[in-house]
């Protein structure tokens, strides 16, 4: 199994209620797949380098999980077909990158204590 990382922004109208069951939905598609989420960050509401959908702003959510190739292709599928999602980008990690996951989640953990 590849270690992938997605980050996907919402649309800023979502209620909490409504942006919690989305990244669950998500979650819950890739366990079921067969996939390991590794980890999960709630980058919270982010202004736009430009407008998508006529949108300024977006939640920001990043998945860092392990998985088969396969899986990525369906994820990937749901992610166009649902219409909370404005952007979304899957890439796979090398070791160097899983690395560098690792040491950043532990400065954020550090940092946050």
């Amino acid at each position: 199994m590849n270690q992938y990382e997605t980050v996907f922004i919402l649309n800023p109208v979502l209620s909490d209620e409504q942006i919690k069951e989305t990244v669950k939905k998500f979650i819950d598609l890739l366990e079921k797949e067969g996939g390991k989420i590794v980890a999960k960050e709630n980058w919270g509401l982010k202004k736009l380098a430009y407008p998508i959908q006529n949108k300024k702003s977006g939640f920001y959510h990043l998945l860092q999980f392990e998985a088969k190739g396969e899986t990525i292709d369906g994820l990937e599928v749901q992610f166009r077909r649902d219409e909370r999602v404005m952007r979304y980008l899957t890439v796979k990690l090398d070791k160097n990158a899983v690395a560098w996951a690792e040491e950043r989640r532990k400065r954020l953990k550090d940092k946050s204590q």
